[in-house]
């Protein structure tokens, strides 16, 4: 029986850049060249790992300006342009107070340090006071590490069968469902099925 809900937030609570294009269009108004989309890469997908645990994401502006000989404004913020392509998910909301008002909820996230205090501020979350909020950046484990589904049971205070957690990465409900607790991955590119499903099965 369902006792806690967690869910992701970009991809589920709010629309960030799965199943669209934001993520090339960042890349072009940062000034990156189809040749450059290379290096750029391997610069990103080495260091975001570490920028989920608590490093500091516009270090990686730097090494990019370095690396690629970029030209950006004194005050670019990688943090900023990633929020400001961010969108609100308003379809899952009256999904979300719901199930606040059967069960308890939080959030379980991978975060950039300060990334979750800047999508709030932007007004893109629904307003609800979640009873646990697990931040990457701040807990110093990312999905899908063991330790960061152990700490979210712990804070529960649940049983992980009594555990339900949405999230529209595949491979982060498996870990979930692993560790004992039930999943449900959340389609971002089909959000009123998935909005659907859930209230087939919840509602």
């Amino acid at each position: 029986m369902i006792k806690f809900i967690y869910f992701d937030v970009g991809g589920v609570v709010i629309k960030d850049f799965s199943g669209t294009n934001k993520w090339e269009e960042l890349k072009t108004g940062m000034g990156i060249k189809p040749e450059q989309a290379e290096a750029f890469n391997e610069i990103f997908d080495k260091y975001e790992p570490d920028v989920c645990v608590g490093r500091d994401v516009e270090t990686l502006v730097l090494m990019l300006q370095e690396k690629l000989d970029l030209k950006l404004p004194d005050n670019y913020s990688f943090l900023q342009d990633f929020v400001d392509r961010f969108e609100k998910n308003e379809s899952i909301w009256p999904i979300i107070y719901k199930l606040k008002r059967k069960y308890k909820i939080g959030l379980l996230t991978n975060m950039y340090p300060n990334l979750l205090d800047a999508i709030c501020k932007a007004n893109l979350m629904p307003d609800i006071t979640y009873d646990v909020v697990i931040d990457s950046s701040i807990e110093k484990f990312r999905k899908p590490q063991k330790e960061i589904f152990q700490l979210a049971q712990n804070k529960s205070g649940f049983k992980g069968e009594e555990i339900l957690f949405i999230d529209n990465a595949a491979n982060h409900v498996d870990a979930a469902k692993q560790f004992g607790w039930q999943g449900f991955v959340y389609d971002s590119t089909n959000t009123e099925k998935s909005n659907k499903d859930l209230e087939v099965i919840f509602l």
